[in-house]
């Protein structure tokens, strides 16, 4: 027992001169506050584009104001095609996805998807001339859609309807490639939304739209599946606020609107002019232009007088800009005939407006009210400004106020106003038509500079090739 005792009290007093181990919490350094919003898109004509002008596109612009409401710097990061942009995304290597990509079942079952930003229509598209299928059973060839696109789910919900539907899928291509093969004759059918659809056709007026496949779908933005319940709660917040104050619309009509009204015979023949005549006043244009962007210049010449430098009505307007008699004297011009003077005296006359305009109006929608103005007066928009405040309306808004313009037109309102009868809705088509031939114009110079960037990037592939030629050569001539 004493034994016992003994070890009992000497393991004590071995315990006792232990030093006592004290663990240490190893301190996380906290992470980097976050400074960028990385945000993966798909070039596209309403999506993301880099422009002489700038960046430009529903998405960007979307993106570019939840980037401020953050109070970030914006990254937008395109990717060659959907499948990559989920891999980024999956990856962790972009905050979410705006790419004007579709709700879908499917892509509501990997990710999180945003509030809708607006609706489209698929419409199944094909060339003039091409047998017009009545529904989707009676096409002869297989259609051709992007791999992973909204499009392949609509398909494959078809082809339970129709065992035989068949349909071909590019990984590497978008829908305006698509529809410019469509255009070539290389492709016979494919999918494209309406929107879509609506922008490229004046730039290809041979496409047609055939039967609608879905209606109203909603393009949403997608977010990770998991750890974004902070973006999300943010974005809906941000979704909120932007709807009441009217951006949605404003970008709606904006890249939307104008695109709608579509004439073949018009297109084809701005097009063949593009070639034809505008080589002619394309310096002057650039020359004469001041603030505004010489196309938008040359876009209402063309609306003006179809680039005729003898154009002249029964009013009494003449010339490439048709411009009055007291507008002349005014810019100081004096032979409206005469090509240069003419575009020298309409880019004179449309700046003057522009630094007459009230800075309540946008940068970005000045123009729109300038050329409102240039068709039917100034004095005609400042009445039309303020029947749109009257209304509750904003009047520095261009969507509000090309509602209100053709009210000039009816006695009920244009009695109210300083300037009374004025021909609006002929304003408002005047600018839609406008803004469709400035469109086209930054196309055409679009892809112009990819032929000549294609082309440059030629010649040095083929200087290199040329000089290492040489230099093997010189090599091989040396004493060995």
């Amino acid at each position: 027992m004493k034994n016992i005792l003994f070890v009992l009290l000497t393991l004590t007093l071995l315990a006792g001169c232990q030093k006592v181990a004290v663990e240490q919490t190893e301190v996380m350094p906290e992470p980097a506050a976050k400074t960028t919003l990385n945000v993966g898109t798909l070039y596209g004509s309403q999506i993301f584009v880099t422009t002489g002008q700038g960046e430009a596109g529903f998405d960007y612009e979307m993106a570019s104001r939840f980037a401020e409401y953050l109070q970030l710097d914006l990254e937008m990061k395109p990717y060659p095609n959907i499948g990559e942009l989920y891999t980024a995304l999956n990856n962790g290597d972009i905050d979410f996805i705006a790419a004007g990509l579709a709700d879908t079942q499917n892509r509501r079952e990997k990710f999180r998807l945003g509030p809708p930003l607006y609706r489209v229509n698929q419409v199944l598209v094909y060339k003039q001339g091409t047998r017009v299928p009545k529904d989707i059973s009676q096409l002869e060839e297989n259609i051709t859609v992007i791999t992973d696109s909204s499009f392949v789910e609509t398909l494959s919900q078809l082809q339970k309807l129709y065992p035989n539907l068949l349909w071909d899928q590019e990984k590497d291509k978008d829908s305006e490639e698509l529809m410019s093969m469509i255009a070539r004759g290389d492709i016979t059918y494919t999918i494209a939304d309406s929107t879509t659809f609506d922008i490229n056709r004046r730039f290809m007026p041979e496409l047609r739209a055939g039967p609608i496949l879905k209606e109203r779908q909603a393009i949403v933005w997608l977010l990770p599946p998991h750890q974004s319940d902070q973006l999300m709660s943010d974005l809906l917040t941000f979704w909120h606020q932007e709807k009441r104050t009217g951006t949605l619309a404003h970008l709606n009509e904006k890249y939307f609107a104008h695109v709608k009204r579509f004439d073949y015979v018009d297109t084809r023949a701005f097009l063949r002019a593009i070639d034809n005549k505008l080589p002619r006043y394309k310096e002057k244009f650039q020359f004469y232009a001041g603030g505004i962007d010489w196309r938008k210049l040359a876009a209402t010449a063309y609306q003006e007088s179809h680039w005729n430098p003898n154009a002249r009505s029964p009013t009494g307007v003449r010339g490439l800009m048709m411009l009055t008699l007291p507008t002349a004297k005014q810019v100081g011009i004096a032979n409206r005939l005469d090509p240069e003077q003419s575009i020298k005296g309409g880019a004179k006359y449309l700046n003057d407006i522009l630094k007459r305009l009230p800075d309540s109006i946008p940068e970005n929608q000045r123009m729109w009210f300038a050329l409102a103005s240039y068709n039917i007066g100034y004095g005609h928009v400042e009445d039309a400004r303020k029947l749109a405040e009257s209304m509750g309306l904003n009047p520095s808004a261009w969507r509000d106020l090309k509602e209100v313009l053709p009210l000039l037109q009816k006695r009920k309102y244009y009695k109210r106003t300083r300037y009374g009868y004025a021909r609006g809705n002929e304003a408002v088509h005047y600018v839609d038509s406008i803004r469709r031939y400035y469109d086209t114009l930054v196309w055409v110079d679009n892809q112009n500079q990819m032929i000549e960037d294609e082309k440059a990037r030629a010649e040095e592939t083929q200087v290199v090739e040329l000089s290492n030629k040489e230099n093997s050569e010189l090599s091989g001539a040396q004493p060995q």
